[in-house]
């Protein structure tokens, strides 16, 4: 059994405020709960479709005994009410303007090791795919990854966006929707390990973690994934 993690008061207020509100406006179907790992670090990557999707997945890992803690920009820690929350809740600030890399990612790595759960969406904002399957993501997940030696969990979910799609400034409610998630077994980098950390490295192995997120999402909403990836700045 996993070990109980003391949530602190900001975690858990934002939980007891956030989950009866899931309970009374969704329906969930979740699968995969085996593949989450009991014990010690490890990073659930997962597609994003809506700016719902944290409840979404930060509800199925809670209830799985594992609080996520996400990455977030170091800018929104600087000023109240928002400060208060994301460091009462222990959320990781991101340095994005780091010119060291790995440096921006060394407090999500030290979470790592010290055997917590860490969610990141790999696109970084809500796909812009027309079909809604993951767009081409950052390559941080890879360099957390390889940097940190934990699995990483691909986790599928589908159903937050009928709620809030990109950029709707008002959620539709009702009818209620199915919120639909799947983690799959530990992503396999071996073929990665070891190797130095170049640009093209990091971007084979993050494309191997989402074609892995893609083909969970294929089971959830059916479909066949795209080969490649849609890229904003190729549409732009």
């Amino acid at each position: 059994m996993a070990r109980r993690q003391r949530l602190g008061f900001w975690y858990r207020l934002v939980v007891v405020v956030a989950k009866p509100l899931l309970r009374l406006f969704t329906r969930t179907e979740r699968s995969g709960a085996e593949h989450i790992p009991r014990t010690g670090g490890f990073i659930a990557a997962a597609n994003h479709v809506s700016e719902l999707d944290p409840f979404v997945v930060g509800e199925f890992l809670l209830d799985n005994g594992r609080p996520p803690r996400f990455l977030a920009k170091r800018e929104l820690f600087r000023k109240p009410p928002l400060k208060w929350i994301f460091e009462g809740a222990r959320q990781i600030p991101v340095d994005r303007k780091s010119a060291d890399a790995s440096l921006a990612l060394s407090a999500a790595v030290d979470a790592l090791h010290a055997g917590e759960c860490v969610l990141i969406y790999p696109e970084g904002s809500a796909t812009r795919d027309p079909e809604l399957w993951p767009m081409r993501a950052r390559t941080g997940v890879a360099r957390l990854a390889l940097l940190s030696g934990v699995p990483v969990i691909p986790v599928a979910q589908w159903g937050p966006q009928e709620i809030l799609p990109y950029r709707a400034r008002r959620p539709k409610l009702l009818p209620r929707h199915t919120m639909k998630v799947v983690a799959g077994p530990p992503v396999d980098l071996s073929a990665f390990a070891g190797k130095p950390i170049t640009a093209e490295l990091l971007r084979a192995a993050t494309d191997h973690v989402m074609h892995t997120v893609a083909e969970l999402l294929a089971g959830l909403r059916g479909g066949t994934p795209p080969t490649d990836f849609y890229d904003v700045r190729e549409s732009a």
